[in-house]
């Protein structure tokens, strides 16, 4: 059976991501008007770039190339290239750090939101069973309160069971991406 990886060129043991450019601007944003080392990159190649390295598992050693015309791998290039490309994918990690934990920041306010209506709704349960009323309208009024109280407890779980462990997920990429080898390669 294949590994996943397979699909990918190996070269002195890293993966290879691998974008075949036709000038450096290719690859960053031309509607960013800040200076080159802090420039974004242009989405569709971020998107590939992280959908690759998404693919490999965290561990796996990677390598970026850029392949460029031989009169675009210039010394200014090979040396403010991968520093504006590590940049970019470190602010993107920052970014992506601080979603993490407006998530969970979110998610401790809907837990404490969740146990109190939880406990006001097992309080109305509670009191309405006190009354001692068997009919069904109160058999379903009394069963209504715990399962919403339940409900309400819903987005809570939710967040600590679910939501944060892929944006987790996505910052380690990008903090793997703010330290790959970037590489330029000139090709005629």
């Amino acid at each position: 059976m294949n590994k996943p990886e397979s699909h990918y060129k190996k070269e002195d043991g890293n993966y290879l991501v691998e974008i075949k450019l036709n000038e450096v601007r290719q690859i960053f944003n031309s509607f960013d008007p800040a200076p080159f080392r802090d420039k974004d990159l242009e989405a569709n190649a971020e998107n590939y770039i992280v959908d690759s390295v998404q693919e490999l598992h965290l561990n796996t050693p990677v390598k970026m190339i850029l392949h460029l015309p031989r009169q675009a791998c210039t010394d200014k290039a090979i040396n403010s290239v991968p520093v504006a490309i590590h940049n970019y994918f470190d602010y993107r990690a920052d970014v992506t750090a601080k979603e993490l934990r407006f998530t969970l920041h979110q998610g401790r306010i809907a837990l404490v939101i969740g146990l109190i209506f939880l406990f006001l709704c097992i309080v109305a349960q509670h009191l309405i069973a006190s009354f001692g009323k068997t009919e069904l309208l109160w058999s379903i009024l009394e069963e209504g309160f715990l399962i919403s109280g339940w409900v309400a407890m819903w987005r809570p779980i939710d967040v600590f069971l679910y939501a944060w462990w892929p944006i987790r997920r996505k910052r380690q990429i990008y903090e793997k991406l703010a330290r790959i080898r970037v590489e330029l390669r000139a090709y005629d």
